[in-house]
């Protein structure tokens, strides 16, 4: 089926096998976990993988990756990782850059750019390079060339995009120098021409050198395609390969394909480029399946596709459509939050749909051997955390029945996914729904469990993942034991109620959405109600759009712009005082501030109950199961993908463990 994608590829001194490739990405791992890590990739199948961006420069601030890239102690690790990948064809490279303003400033550690113009997310004022800053930098890209090297890698990726250092020469928006330096292109080109010439001094063609570089910067003033059609143009012939990538800090979820973006969507951007130049090229950008990556490379639109996050989400994936099991890949949902979410805001990569993500040393990414006491096992619950315990469950050989209230199964992903520019959730519960059929899983759906299913069952142990529902109490959490006066009107509604599983939305304008819970939910409401022509004023609890989701700025701001475009308003930090038939009343927790905003239309969207009652019943009338009910995803006080899919997969996990 991929005849294009599977072909190899020369690319400078290199044989790629196929052209499946990985560009680089943060992982902060520790070494030995960073290495088993690259592993799984390569025992998948995976042309290339390019190491994490590593400052060269002992001064690079706030260093995320802990590859001791400045000195030659980085030697020995690079042995060990390249031993470790050479059995299975992979080729490794490392990509080498300094972030220049866009890392605050560390521990004897100073920001420095090409001009002192400040980062939008970082803050504070660089240091403009001084000449002799320059030529020592220069030779440190030299100096780390080698080191990768004599490492035994089979490359570098000198990155000369993403807002990093080099691209703070390249953009006539970053560097204001009047020197040699600044100015023309020839002269913002010059740093980047020594760098490389300065490389190939030290390694000449050992090794393959290729660039990163970007398409689109997203700076008002900055780079545009054309701009960097004629970079590449020049930089072409001193190089092995062209990698391109959109954006910069100025607009940063640009850099990272959140689902708000159409898939492939640097492809428009990347044809002025890839037609210029003839050296192999790679390109990324939301190209989430195999089906789409060899569209590309077919119809000549790249030589190379990186798909990392795909890969992050299935390391296999490019081995399973090999051997004709693409059904098998464990798909991406693109959501960002456990992989760019959680390495920005808690420095640990992770995956809404892969618990074994970065953990591989630990964890297995299927549920290895067979229990030696299969069990009799009701799940009680069709949405992610159900259908991923029924699945590790059948895999681990024990009998599963999975009993769904509702006439499909997903829960409410499938309602999440119903939402704008959110259908990319939907793919994890579809293709753990397609399992229950491979895995032969007894399976019922309009099937709302009580006594007489338990009974007839008899199970040895019943998991629990009913999920929860939208209140419609007048819960709120400022005040948390005053029912908030109105919500009992006809106008007032839930998230359910917009999407049609309630039934009852009546959409008018203009609408207030309140926003208890700081995550996606409210926003996807908000959506809906602006696609329909609907005027939105979002009231939020929090200060801000998804405060409490990972990493606003790689998760949220693509829809924050979205909304901001449109007629939507926000107000943070305020909660509801009271709804009448036209207007809602707001304030300011803890003040006598009272505002008055029209509403014809209200959405509440604030913490679900837990649907327990049937572990109540069971704990109560069933104490022989004392131990044996398990409360996964929603019901157990969780709330998201990630948590259902984890919880649900660690706990069948631990069964078998303590059966085995």
């Amino acid at each position: 089926m991929y005849d294009h994608l599977f072909q190899p590829i020369d690319v400078g001194p290199i044989t790629i096998p196929n052209r499946v490739v990985r560009s680089a990405h943060s992982t902060s791992l520790p070494l030995k976990r960073l290495i088993a890590y690259h592993e799984a990739r390569a025992v998948g199948g995976v042309g290339m993988s390019t190491l994490e961006a590593t400052g060269v420069h002992l001064a690079s601030p706030a260093m995320r990756s802990i590859i001791p890239l400045h000195n030659d102690s980085v030697i020995p690790f690079y042995k060990e990782l390249t031993d470790a990948l050479r059995p299975h064809g992979m080729k490794m490279l490392q990509q080498i850059y300094h972030p220049g303003s866009a890392r605050a400033p560390g521990k004897g550690t100073s920001q420095v750019s090409s001009s002192q113009i400040p980062n939008p997310l970082v803050g504070g004022t660089p240091i403009e390079m001084t000449v002799s800053m320059i030529e020592e930098m220069v030779e440190a890209f030299a100096s780390a060339a080698r080191r990768c090297r004599d490492g035994g890698l089979d490359g570098v990726d000198i990155h000369a995009s993403s807002g990093y250092l080099i691209e703070q020469f390249l953009s006539p928006a970053n560097n204001i120098r009047t020197d040699n330096y600044g100015g023309s292109l020839e002269n913002r080109m010059r740093f980047l021409m020594e760098i490389i010439d300065a490389i190939r001094s030290e390694v000449g063609h050992d090794i393959c050198v290729g660039i990163r570089l970007p398409n689109e910067e997203y700076i008002p003033g900055g780079l545009t395609a054309a701009d960097n059609a004629e970079i590449a143009r020049i930089v072409e012939p001193h190089v092995d390969y062209v990698s391109l990538h959109m954006g910069s800090y100025w607009r940063f979820h640009k850099l990272l394909s959140t689902m708000d973006d159409p898939l492939g969507h640097e492809m428009p951007a990347n044809e002025q480029i890839v037609q210029k130049i003839s050296k192999p090229t790679i390109v990324v950008g939301r190209i989430m399946t195999l089906d789409h990556a060899e569209a590309i490379v077919g119809d000549g639109q790249a030589d190379m596709v990186s798909m990392v996050r795909a890969l992050i989400a299935d390391p296999g994936l490019v081995n399973k459509a090999k051997q004709g099991n693409s059904d098998l890949i464990r798909p991406c949902i693109g959501s960002n939050f456990g992989c760019v979410g959680q390495i920005m805001s808690t420095g640990k990569l992770g995956c809404v749909v892969n618990i074994a993500a970065a953990k591989e040393t630990e964890v297995s990414f299927e549920p290895e051997g067979k229990s030696q006491s299969p069990e009799k096992i009701l799940i009680v619950g069709g949405g992610p955390a159900g259908l991923e315990a029924a699945r590790t469950a059948a895999i681990l050989g024990h009998q599963v029945h999975l009993h769904e209230a509702t006439k499909q199964l997903g829960g409410q992903v499938a309602i999440a996914a119903s939402a704008p520019h959110r259908s990319d959730l939907g793919a994890i519960t579809s293709w753990l729904a397609s399992e229950m059929e491979r895995l032969n899983i007894n399976t019922t759906l309009n099937s709302l469990v009580g006594p007489e299913i338990i009974n007839e069952l008899d199970p040895d142990r019943i998991i629990i993942a009913t999920g929860s529902t939208p209140r419609r109490d007048g819960f709120q959490l400022t005040t948390p034991i005053s029912p908030l006066s109105g919500f009992e009107l006809d106008h007032v509604y839930t998230s359910w109620d917009v999407f049609g599983f309630g039934g009852r939305a009546v959409i008018d304008t203009p609408a207030l959405v309140f926003d208890d819970t700081g995550t996606f939910e409210a926003i996807s409401v908000a959506d809906k109600l602006l696609e329909q022509g609907v005027k939105v004023t979002m009231v939020s609890r929090y200060d801000s759009l998804g405060a409490t989701l990972p990493y606003p700025p790689a998760t949220v701001e693509a829809a924050k712009e979205r909304l901001m475009s449109k007629d939507f308003d926000f107000i943070g930090g305020h909660y509801l005082q009271a709804i009448t038939e036209d207007e809602v009343l707001i304030g300011v927790p803890f003040t006598e501030r009272v505002r008055t905003i029209q509403a014809k239309m209200v959405v509440v969207v604030t913490y679900n109950h837990p649907n327990r009652e049937l572990a109540e019943y069971i704990l109560k009338e069933k104490p022989a199961l004392e131990g044996k009910v398990h409360l996964v995803g929603d019901v157990s006080g969780t709330n998201g993908v990630q948590p259902a899919i984890h919880q649900a997969a660690n706990l069948v996990r631990s069964i078998g463990k303590n059966n085995a």
